[in-house]
This record gives C-alpha cells, structure tokens and sequence, in this order.
C-alpha cells in the first residue's frame, strides 16, 4: 500500500469529532476496531508486505485521529506483522518463506507436543472445558476462504486452542514461548489451505480426546501428527519462495 493511497474500508471508522457527539464511541472500542482495520489490511495485502506504512495516510483512509493508528502499529509490532525502525517509521513484515515457514514448525514441534502431554497431566476442570469449548466453536466456523474477515475467527479460534493447551501446562515459561510465536497469523497471512478447515479440526479432536483421557503419550503424538500434518498441507497448498 502507498503512504498515500491507503483504501478506504467498508465501514470506516469514526474521527475524533464524531466522539463529540451525545454519545461518544468509549476509546478503547475504537483502539480495539482501528487495530482490526489495519491487521486485516495486513493480512490481506492491502498494505503489502515489505511496505512502508504510513500513519497520517492511515488516519485519514479510517477517518480517525494518528493517535489510534499508532496504538493499533504498535499492537501489530508485538504481533509480528509490522516491524519498527528508529527515523524509518514501520513497515510490514515480509511473508514466510518455505524456509521461514519450516522454521517455524520446527519450533512448534520442539513446544507444542511437550506441551500437549503436559496439559493431559496437569490441566484442571477449567482448563478442560475451556479446550473442549474451543473445538465446539471452531465447529461453527469453518474458516473458508481467502479474506481475513471470513477466515478470522477460525484463525483466532485455532490459536487460542493451541494457546489454551500451552496454558494449561502449569509452565508460564513454555506457555509465554508458543504464543510469543504468533504462528497462525504468519501462516494465515500466506492464505487460506483449502480443505484445510476440516482437516484441522479432525486434529484438534484427537488431541482434545487424548488431553481429556489424561493420556499424555497420545496428546504429545496427537499433537506432533496435527503440525506434521499441518506444515505437509501449507507446502502442497502453496508454493512458497525459496530463501530464509
């Protein structure tokens, strides 16, 4: 995207003048929908990889003051999809590469099947519902399709399953290391798998099955299976630029 030629989305989202009004919108809604604006300009290339990202050109595309742009850039930093430089303003970050893409599933697959079998021994009642609630949710999203408003909530839902199950652990250390990763959304930035949808949830249901049994063997084995699986389905589904 251009400094200058930011797209105006559907639904812009209200200036500092139209908070004058008897009823002002409270900040932190507004925060909250100019981050969801920009992250799915990210997401779907309307602001390209590897692009300058220009504040004033994005309050005026939202129809918003810099002050919440610059809250929602920094919210993107700690995601991952945008980077900072002093004097350079922000950028976004260039999309995975194979080699970047194998990388991170290696990381994935040294936490998460610790993880998984830790949470079948430790997880407690709360956690338990709070990850068999998670797949139930997933079920009435499918996650189909090629823009971030369709497949968002799938995406939120897949990494809040996999965060939940870090979580559960009873380790802050390796929970804090599988979300500082931020995997699904670099993943769901190269597009939606199609087909994928289904086949992640299946996943998701052994290693809840296994997790609920308290069988922490067949959640670690579930778990390495489903990124396995997961990292097999992104190479066949996409072709990825050669290159770290």
């Amino acid at each position: 995207m251009a400094d200058d030629d930011a797209p105006a989305r559907a639904g812009a989202h209200e200036g500092p003048e139209a908070d004058e009004g008897p009823s002002p919108r409270p900040r932190q809604v507004l925060a909250d929908s100019v981050y969801e604006a920009v992250k799915a300009m990210v997401m779907d290339h309307e602001i390209q990889p590897g692009a300058r990202v220009g504040i004033e050109a994005l309050a005026r595309a939202l129809d918003v003051s810099p002050t919440p742009v610059r809250e929602a850039l920094a919210r993107l930093e700690s995601d991952g999809l945008v980077t900072k430089r002093s004097l350079a303003g922000y950028r976004a970050t260039e999309l995975l590469t194979r080699a970047g893409l194998d990388e991170l599933f290696e990381m994935r697959l040294l936490l998460e099947p610790r993880a998984a079998a830790l949470a079948a021994r430790n997880a407690d009642d709360a956690d338990l519902d709070a990850i068999e609630n998670l797949v139930e949710q997933m079920r009435r999203h499918p996650g189909t399709g090629d823009r971030y408003a369709v497949y968002r909530d799938f995406a939120a839902l897949d990494q809040r399953f996999h965060d939940t199950v870090a979580g559960a652990t009873g380790r802050r250390l390796l929970a804090d290391a599988v979300g500082r990763l931020h995997s699904h959304l670099h993943i769901f930035r190269l597009g939606s798998v199609p087909g994928g949808g289904p086949l992640t949830l299946a996943e998701h249901d052994r290693i809840l099955r296994a997790i609920l049994r308290r069988n922490p063997d067949r959640a670690a084995e579930a778990m390495r299976a489903h990124l396995t699986a997961s990292l097999d389905r992104q190479h066949a589904g996409r072709g990825l630029p050669r290159g770290g």
